[in-house]
């Protein structure tokens, strides 16, 4: 008997019309041809199910006269749009792997992706391909196709031929590159079982359902949203970026119910004046992480019910919430079908209250990535001992609930003690004129580290450094208060609005930085009598 014969003895493998692109959308289009699934934000296009099936289909056999064959990587290298959704759907439905570049890739970083994903066509904006010039591929032919339009790699009334073979769940879905903000970027291996496990590992989304994708489809954020809402039946507005001046109204023009709110993007919409249409909205339901306190400001002010998690590239949602988490700062429990555990250096376990490393697996093959691509070294690394190690700092009360305490790479040691730069940063962000922050290392004339933060002020408002330690002493311990205060219009972010430590860490202490010991201000250890 075949694998396809077989495998579904086992009920926590999901069926291929249920988790693979091709069968899916084939299903979707026949049993819901006339329900809209996409919304373009900025055009107020949209296609239904049957629209997007016909168009995916015409892309798929253009795609494939051009040699794309199943199993091949395909590059794309396009904004948020009806061609980056087009072509990405399309390059899965002849079994191929989608490979998505970030937008703010070039030089060195642009030529290791490209190297890396052994792709022999990149499809893209026509304004972003003349990037490639004069990068090294190491002899390796790369076809460009310039996508600059509805009309780009498509064949009207064309369809493929089908797949060599079926599409299985374990299948390679996908390519995604890490954020490469302190290196190199890694391809993580996703499977079309991994991308379907994050659609349900959430609150239970519905056919009734539209989730705003305001991230990036290379990034696992924007590539989830979307494929969560083909697996249940729902719909999908898709917007190029998140932008908080338009936010609201964008929610109400495109009748978003859902969506994920990352970093800065709570504070950003908590920052603007409260007004009359606060809650003159459809949105019902948000996904926050991080779980700060600005997120039941936001919960209260805008009566919308929230959820949080914690996830990367590499996972399927291991650690989920409660609707209206209570325990503050909470990444959530371990979800159905995942251990979790916080271990040292040696791999085991610590005790509830310690800081360790989380590892996380799974009890369904498959579910997370398998590994990195062309990259075996980094995979044996991050799987030792059978488990996912995720490179981040945690610890984990004795009621079982899971916080995050920092990146490995991105703790700060000071005056002896770890500091956790997410917690810097969070109170940081609790002052009124800061706008975003960012704590990193420096080095001390003293030996260890000095706390760097580095922060932009609210549209309006102006920081005064002194006055910030003056509000953060009291929030913090004394070993955690920065010594350098630096203000910028804006941090350093990639695409994903992931702040780019690696730069502010390379900067340093600038002529333009506030030095709370040269201004004569000491901090000091409280002695007790």
């Amino acid at each position: 008997m075949t694998a396809a014969q077989t495998s579904w003895r086992d009920p926590r493998i999901p069926r291929p019309d249920t988790s693979v692109l091709r069968p899916l959308l084939d299903r979707r289009a026949r049993e819901t041809p006339d329900k809209i699934f996409v919304q373009f934000a900025a055009t107020g296009l949209a296609w239904t199910y049957a629209e997007l099936h016909r168009i995916v289909v015409e892309t798929a056999a253009a795609l494939q006269r051009e040699g794309v064959q199943q199993d091949d990587a395909v590059l794309t290298w396009l904004p948020n749009g009806p061609e980056a959704l087009r072509l990405w759907l399309a390059v899965n439905y002849l079994g191929a792997v989608y490979v998505p570049l970030n937008l703010a890739y070039r030089g060195t970083l642009l030529e290791h992706a490209v190297r890396l994903s052994g792709a022999r066509l990149i499809a893209g904006h026509p304004d972003l391909l003349p990037r490639l010039d004069g990068i090294d591929l190491g002899g390796a032919l790369l076809r460009r196709i310039a996508v600059d339009g509805p009309a780009a790699l498509r064949l009207p009334g064309e369809r493929p031929a089908p797949p060599a073979r079926e599409i299985m769940p374990w299948d390679t879905q996908c390519v995604i590159y890490t954020s490469g903000t302190t290196g190199p970027s890694k391809g993580v291996l996703c499977s079309y079982l991994q991308t379907t496990s994050v659609a349900h590992a959430l609150y239970a989304y519905t056919a009734d359902d539209r989730n705003m994708v305001n991230l990036p489809l290379f990034h696992a954020g924007g590539t989830g949203a979307v494929y969560r809402m083909l697996v249940c039946g729902g719909s999908i507005a898709l917007v190029e970026a998140f932008d908080t001046s338009s936010f609201w109204d964008t929610v109400r023009a495109t009748g978003t119910t859902c969506l994920t709110l990352l970093g800065a993007m709570v504070p950003f919409l908590l920052k603007a004046p409260p007004g009359p249409r606060d809650r003159d909205h459809t949105l019902k339901k948000a996904v926050v992480v991080p779980l700060s306190d600005d997120a039941q400001l936001f919960a209260d002010r805008f009566g919308v019910d929230i959820y949080t998690t914690f996830n990367m590239t590499e996972t399927s949602c291991p650690l989920i919430s409660e609707r209206n988490p209570t325990v503050r700062g909470t990444c959530g429990r371990p979800r159905e079908g995942v251990e979790a555990r916080i271990v040292d250096e040696h791999d085991c376990e610590v005790a509830p209250g310690a800081i360790g490393e989380l590892i996380v697996r799974t009890d369904v093959p498959w579910a997370m990535n398998h590994g990195y691509h062309n990259n075996p070294e980094a995979t044996a690394r991050a799987w030792r001992n059978g488990w996912f190690h995720t490179g981040d700092a945690f610890r984990r009360d004795e009621a079982g609930n899971f916080f995050f305490v920092d990146r490995m790479k991105d703790a700060i040691r000071g005056r002896g003690e770890n500091i956790s730069s997410f917690e810097v940063e969070a109170e940081l962000m609790a002052h009124r004129a800061v706008r975003e922050a960012a704590a990193v290392a420096v080095p001390s004339e003293h030996g260890e580290d000095e706390v760097l933060a580095v922060v932009a002020p609210v549209e309006g408002a102006t920081i005064d450094p002194a006055e910030l330690l003056r509000f953060l002493q009291p929030r913090m311990a004394h070993f955690m208060v920065p010594r350098f205060v630096r203000v910028l219009p804006a941090l350093p972010k990639t695409p994903t609005q992931k702040v780019e430590k690696h730069l502010l860490r390379a900067d340093g202490v600038t002529a333009d930085t506030w030095d709370r010991e040269a201004a004569g201000i000491r901090i000091r250890r409280e002695r007790l009598s």
